[in-house]
């Protein structure tokens, strides 16, 4: 199976459209929690400087992941499954080769 050829049911895309949301929204707000924890720390200038680039580095990583792409939609399950925003069973409903290629490639 050629991923970025693969075809993608009403149901899949059904399924592929919950499953990308639920980690999006499990990553962001993670990303919510982290930035109140670490604000409360600033104290210099400096710590603004600092806390900048890494929000910075944390737009860029996550515009970067989060491709709805159905061409690379395997690859972007499989790097959410790896990083622990998302769940194998959450794919309940794709193709079995599907979701086999997502598992076999979170564990690379």
């Amino acid at each position: 199976m050629k991923v970025n050829e693969v075809s993608w049911s009403d149901l899949e895309q059904e399924v592929a459209h919950t499953a990308f949301q639920t980690a999006y929204e499990r990553e962001i707000n993670a990303l919510i929690q982290e930035v109140r924890d670490n604000a409360s720390k600033i104290h210099e200038l400096e710590d603004i400087w600092s806390f900048h680039n890494f929000l910075s580095a944390r737009r860029h990583e996550i515009d970067g992941k989060y491709d709805y792409n159905y061409s690379v939609l395997v690859f972007v399950f499989a790097t959410l499954v790896k990083q622990g925003w998302l769940h194998l069973d959450e794919l309940k409903g794709l193709d079995k080769e599907k979701i086999a290629k997502i598992g076999s490639l979170s564990r690379m």
